[in-house]
């Protein structure tokens, strides 16, 4: 495994080499900054400005001659556009496939044109980061604000790559005139859903689409869903995604997702009644919910492993031990047994495939869907925490079935098993498991010197991963004489070893979602006891609020993912939730004046929209500063999220069951008490982690 500068220079083109950020040379510059540092203090102004005109000049470098290519772009469609223009008025086929095949040779040069650009943006990045690991200033921001916005920006064209996607539409555009339509006249302008059938095309579009990865609510969404991308994907990426993909597996995954959601939180608003049913306390409803937590712990693990080798029998297994769950979680009520109840819900929690899921996104679906299913995950998993508990308060019904009792404790369970059933079903005949890596390593591939092969180098855009990111791969950098060890980027072995890998601000970032989760928890679980307790509430009282809760996942994702994260930056409005969930804890205690529902509807409604806000965020920061080695393997960054927001949802679900020992009246202020205390760590921690890089 070579160093980072070596593998830069190796994805070079060899007749444009003059013109790309000269990495090896600014690496030297901040070893001689660093080896006068050890003499003398130096002067931190002189050593800015100095390294801020080497950067300028290399920008400038290569801007002038982004310029130059393009404009010879644009000059070589002019002159196709001309004899296009003349072909109109004696159409002649044969003609007409040549000059096709012209404007695919000058959409394959912008390729390479779009490919010089992403790996300059990458150097800049990289040696960015350096200096500000190095040297600890925040010259990146210094740098990116001074230059970005300024009227003569030279950045901007490598930020917003200015005028290429002009030369991108120009060259779509012709070659969907020349393309046959069946008689239609219209342009891509007319119908810009219509997809043209032009590999040339697609790969630009890929191309300018990694370019353009800047924050929106797709984006947003796909981060908050934690499904790891590595920086540089292995060059069959793109055909082995071709081979994978399958979209009625996608959608079959998506589904799991959903029935899975449904099926934890469908009997948050019944399972205290449950509980009384059976003859145990309403705060036994903590255990019954989590119950269903503490299996998934260990069923992420081997779920994640087993995705190693297939999708299709961990799914089968998934939804065969949820129906399982399902009617024994039913069939409790008839034997009066509370183990019973619990083993049900211990089934279903060891059927959470979410792992296999995540998996199955992350490493089938192509890099131009990946987007939008991940951000479709997300969507699935908030419309089944909002779909469970309404669909239990419209369960209200009591009838036998011979010696079956049917009510609203019960019909959950029989409902989802119904579900499983038939998506058990649907599974078996629809799926299709992906081609291995194996098959794929059989797959001829084309000549290296081919163009084409671009296509499939440095994915990463400019400061699309935070500054401390990617902080092993640098650490283990090194002279661009020096080779990294043959193990610096495999994927970590065991959890202990993923541990390693973690930062210190990945580890606060997992405090951070550990403190959310639990906050989350102790609001939804306990919400049927408290809310019966204080307001004499229903069943459906209850569902209603705890549906209306879930349907504000999407919406608040849409604003920050839309507009707050332009307008602040990340930590910013990281530091901003935790302290809004804070308030909403706080807010939620019952001290002096009578608790009243608009008390308890108004400090749960803004704990929940400021956590969901929080783990939007969070998990965007989390998913760009984790190492690239959790990007993959069993033990990935998927895992680690997802272990430590399960966690904490046992623990918070524990805590209810504990404190009902108290007494029903002193169940709020206790299971409130540790929600504020994590809270208030976590809060310190950001203040410290971001002060110390910053």
């Amino acid at each position: 495994m070579v160093s980072f500068g070596k593998k830069l220079k190796g994805r070079q083109i060899q007749e444009w080499q003059g013109y790309y950020i000269n990495y090896k040379l600014m690496k030297r510059k901040l070893k001689q900054y660093a080896n006068q540092s050890q003499a003398v203090v130096p002067d931190r102004r002189f050593v800015l400005k100095d390294f801020s005109r080497m950067l300028d000049h290399q920008i400038e470098t290569i801007v002038l001659f982004l310029l130059e290519q393009q404009g010879a772009l644009a000059s070589r469609i002019s002159e196709l556009n001309e004899q296009k223009d003349s072909l109109q008025e004696v159409p002649d086929i044969s003609k007409i496939d040549e000059l096709r095949e012209v404007y695919q040779a000058v959409g394959r040069d912008l390729l390479k044109l779009l490919y010089f650009v992403e790996i300059n943006a990458i150097g800049l990045r990289k040696i960015l980061k350096k200096f500000d690991k190095r040297f600890g200033y925040k010259f990146t921001d210094y740098y990116v604000k001074t230059r970005a916005n300024h009227p003569y920006s030279q950045l901007q064209q490598v930020f917003k790559h200015v005028g290429l996607g002009a030369v991108v539409g120009a060259i779509s555009r012709n070659l969907a005139d020349l393309q046959d339509r069946q008689g239609s006249y219209l342009s891509i302008y007319d119908q810009p859903a219509l997809p043209l059938q032009d590999p040339v095309v697609d790969s630009m579009q890929a191309a300018v689409d990694r370019l353009s990865h800047s924050t929106n609510f797709l984006n947003f969404l796909a981060q908050h869903a934690l499904i790891m991308q590595e920086e540089l994907p292995a060059p069959v990426e793109e055909g082995v995604d071709d081979q994978r993909y399958h979209f009625m597996s996608l959608l079959l995954n998506l589904a799991n997702t959903f029935l899975y959601m449904v099926n934890t939180y469908i009997i948050v608003p019944t399972a205290d009644d449950y509980s009384m049913s059976l003859g145990a306390a309403a705060t036994v409803c903590g255990i019954v919910i989590g119950a269903m937590a503490v299996a998934q712990i260990f069923s992420s693990v081997y779920f994640s492993a087993w995705s190693n080798r297939s999708y299709f029998r961990p799914l089968i297994f998934s939804s065969i031990v949820l129906f399982i769950g399902n009617v024994m979680y039913a069939l409790a009520y008839d034997l009066n047994s509370i183990p019973v109840l619990l083993i049900g819900r211990l089934f279903c929690g060891f059927g959470s495939a979410r792992a296999v899921n995540r998996r199955y996104i992350s490493d089938c679906v192509p890099l131009k869907y990946r987007m939008q299913a991940s951000a479709g995950f997300v969507s699935a998993s908030a419309l089944g925490m909002a779909c469970g508990p309404a669909v239990a308060g419209l369960l209200q019904t009591n009838f036998k079935i011979y010696k079956i009792t049917v009510n609203k404790e019960t019909l959950p369970g029989w409902l989802m098993a119904i579900a499983w059933l038939i998506y058990l079903v649907w599974l078996w005949f629809s799926f299709k498991e992906p081609v291995r890596d194996t098959e794929i390593k059989n797959v001829p591939q084309e000549s290296k010197a081919e163009p084409d092969s671009l296509e499939k180098g440095i994915v990463e855009p400019l400061l699309l991963k935070s500054p401390e990111n990617q902080q092993d791969e640098d650490e283990q950098e090194g002279d661009e004489s020096e080779e990294a060890p043959e193990d610096s980027h495999k994927p970590a072995n065991s959890i202990v070893a993923a541990y390693r890998l973690l930062t210190p601000s990945v580890k606060v970032q997992l405090l951070i979602y550990f403190m959310l989760k639990y906050a989350m928890e102790i609001l939804l679980s306990e919400s049927s006891v408290i809310t019966t307790y204080y307001f004499s509430w229903s069943t459906g009282h209850v569902a209603v609020f705890l549906a209306c809760l879930g349907l504000t996942v999407l919406p608040v994702n849409l604003v920050v993912g839309s507009y707050i994260t332009n307008m602040f930056e990340d930590r910013q409005i990281l530091l901003a939730s935790e302290i809004m969930v804070c308030v909403g804890i706080l807010m939620s205690f019952n001290v002096i004046i009578p608790y009243s529902v608009p008390q308890y509807v108004c400090s749960g409604l803004l704990l929940f929209v400021s956590a969901e806000v929080l783990e939007g965020v969070n998990l965007s920061l989390l998913s760009r500063v984790m190492s690239s080695r959790l990007s993959r393997g069993t033990y990935n960054g998927g895992l680690l999220s997802t272990e430590a927001g399960t966690i904490a949802r046992v623990i918070a679900d524990a805590t209810i069951t504990l404190a009902g020992y108290l007494g029903e009246s002193m169940l709020l202020n206790i299971t409130l008490l540790p929600s504020l205390f994590i809270c208030i760590v976590s809060i310190l921690a950001t203040f410290w982690t971001y002060n110390s890089l910053y």
